[in-house]
């Protein structure tokens, strides 16, 4: 078996060498009520599962640029139910529109690819956290959530002018480029 496991005195905790861990509330050959399912890929994407009790299972895709913001500046303390991911989230689910929430999961894989190409992607991680995350999470605790909508609608947009766009610009030169190629080919 691929996994080394450890048990914690009311935890169980299952790592695949490769890319997955699980957190269970227990023995996870038995009923359990919690658990947590992290899959990382090779490229620093990947994806959270976690499961409570009778509720639908909560999946957070590390692409989103808000959580990989998160994950980097708390590191070994991040927790994907957190409190600034919790706050965001019911955020997102109660003040912001359908529209702009596709509009994000479609742009901000992209941005973490992009971002993540960056030598020090670090210190942009650091940035987003402080000036995105941490002030729209204040504002929504303050309950201004038009202040905390217009920081995080601004930082979409910032993020996509800097990393996005020249990101998929420059693989659609690639990608002409290789299509013009391949007509003098023949």
């Amino acid at each position: 078996e691929l996994f080394e496991k450890v048990n914690l005195s009311e935890h169980t905790i299952r790592k695949n060498v490769n890319d997955h861990v699980d957190i269970y509330d227990n023995n996870p050959r038995e009923k359990h009520e919690e658990s947590i399912h992290i899959t990382i890929k090779p490229d620093g994407t990947g994806k959270i599962s976690t499961k409570s009790g009778d509720n639908p299972r909560e999946d957070t895709d590390f692409r989103c640029f808000l959580t990989t913001a998160c994950m980097r500046h708390m590191q070994e303390n991040f927790d994907d139910n957190c409190e600034e991911l919790t706050i965001l989230r019911w955020f997102r689910d109660n003040f912001i529109s359908e529209e702009d929430i596709k509009y994000y999961y479609e742009t901000a894989p992209i941005i973490v690819e992009s971002i993540n190409n960056v030598e020090n992607c670090d210190i942009i991680y650091r940035y987003v956290y402080e000036n995105v995350v941490s002030a729209c999470v204040n504002a929504v605790k303050n309950r201004n959530y038009e202040l905390a909508y217009r920081i995080y609608k601004n930082g979409v947009i910032t993020l996509e002018k800097q990393f996005a766009r020249p990101f998929v610009e420059q693989k659609f030169v690639k990608s002409l480029k290789l299509r013009i190629n391949n007509l003098r080919k023949k």
